[in-house]
């Protein structure tokens, strides 16, 4: 482990961390010198906690190093195998890239006809449908944004609308850490309406086989302008960086100012990571049948885990074809603006107030596909 993809991937495949997170870990590690699993395991707690991004992150390395150094001296592998799935997944410990990243993120796509899409009606909650609707939306508004960061931002978005209605129904403090102004000093993105404060992550070029490492991902502020209206050429990783919107309940909890200069380090501040918001939505979306036997019949979990996969490919598609429709006549800033109805029109319909609060219903593709442009 002496380099630092080595120490990455360890910290991602052994200790869970998501990238980002083991990133700003891997940083404070090489600055303590801990950058072998023997020193690692050795190492106290508050030690491994002063060199730590975050204390959940230096419990995790810990963990993993004991567990790993002992797996070695018992000559045991030190990785378990990866699950099975139809689908072909990339193990942790294989992402060497930007490009392995996105490929690992990849989401579920749909080979139906309108027709066929036409005819399927799924069960969810309402928050993975706006989070499916924001991280679909901004292939639109924001082309040059690879996958990991439409997925963070989508969640972002999700959380900061649940924050909001939880307030709003007494359900959560109504002094939210974004109506506090935490993360000031970082720039603004919207997205659906909404304000999503964003790091930026420079020299993360997904597009090339560049080696990942805590050196080049860096998140820094400028005065750049991050969204411009209308259709344009897609701007290179150095004109417009990936990003990754900012955690601002998280960076609450944290013991830091919360105004986020731009001059500060930002290796460690807390982020929405993509990984968790596929891991969500691709388990959101249940298939509704008009039959009453098959829908009773106890099914396979991994039967039930493909459908509901091959579900959001579907949702996806159906909203990939309603942005498209619009977006050869409407700028990225007017397209954002009327996403947000057309969320309202095509959610689940719930009980208002506290008795709808996470409760389930239908969406129809029918009426996702209904809300595109006449032609």
């Amino acid at each position: 482990m002496a380099d630092t993809n080595n120490l990455l991937r360890f910290l991602t495949a052994e200790a869970k961390l998501p990238l980002a997170a083991a990133i700003a870990q891997a940083a404070g590690l090489q600055k303590a010198n801990l950058v072998t699993i023997e020193h690692l395991a050795k190492t106290d707690f508050e030690t491994l906690k002063a060199a730590s991004a975050t204390d959940k992150a230096a419990k995790a390395t810990l963990a993993a190093a004991k567990r790993v150094s002992i797996k070695r001296k018992r000559g045991l592998p030190e990785s378990s195998a990866p699950s099975s799935s139809k689908r072909a997944k990339i193990d942790p410990a294989e992402i060497k890239s930007p490009a392995d990243i996105e490929a690992s993120l990849a989401l579920p796509a749909s080979d139906l006809t309108e027709d066929d899409l036409a005819n399927i009606t799924l069960t969810t909650n309402r928050a993975p449908l706006l989070l499916a609707f924001a991280a679909t939306l901004i292939k639109y508004t924001m082309p040059e944004q690879p996958t990991s960061s439409r997925l963070s931002l989508a969640q972002a978005v999700t959380s900061l609308n649940a924050q909001a209605k939880a307030a709003n129904i007494g359900l959560g403090n109504s002094a939210t850490a974004e109506k506090e102004g935490w993360g000031q000093g970082q720039s603004l993105v919207r997205v659906m309406a909404r304000e999503v404060r964003v790091l930026k992550r420079w020299g993360y070029d997904w597009k090339s086989d560049a080696k990942v490492s805590a050196k080049d991902v860096k998140t820094e502020d400028s005065d750049q302008k991050l969204m411009d209206g209308g259709h344009h050429e897609t701007p290179s990783a150095e004109d417009s960086p990936a990003l990754l919107a900012l955690d601002l309940e998280q960076l609450k909890r944290l013991d830091v100012p919360p105004i986020v200069s731009a001059s500060a380090s930002t290796a460690g501040l807390p982020v929405y990571h993509a990984d968790s918001a596929r891991n969500y939505i691709i388990k959101a979306f249940d298939s509704v049948y008009d039959d009453k036997v098959e829908t009773k019949k106890k099914r396979p979990v991994a039967e039930l885990a493909a459908e509901r996969e091959a579900n959001l490919g579907h949702l996806i598609k159906a909203l990939d074809l309603l942005f498209r429709s619009w977006s050869v006549v409407l700028s990225s800033d007017d397209l954002d603006k009327r996403a947000w109805n057309w969320y309202v029109k095509v959610r689940p319909q719930v009980e208002a107030g506290r008795a709808g609060w996470g409760a389930k219903g239908q969406v129809k593709l029918k009426d996702v596909l209904d809300l595109r442009r006449p032609t």
